[in-house]
């Protein structure tokens, strides 16, 4: 489960990215953003190495 959470992480990230520098999504992107970093968060306070 932790890491699909890492890979599902990653992956928004890459959409985010993508999205910012496409200027084509909207705001989207950015609550993407937000649910990647609460899931990279939540891998930290579990103890667990990001990579």
């Amino acid at each position: 489960m932790g890491n699909l959470l890492y890979v599902i992480a990653v992956v928004l990230l890459i959409a985010w990215a993508i999205g910012f520098f496409g200027y084509s999504v909207g705001g989207i992107i950015h609550i993407l953003l937000v649910i990647a970093i609460i899931a990279i968060i939540v891998k930290v306070i579990q103890g667990r190495r990001i990579l």
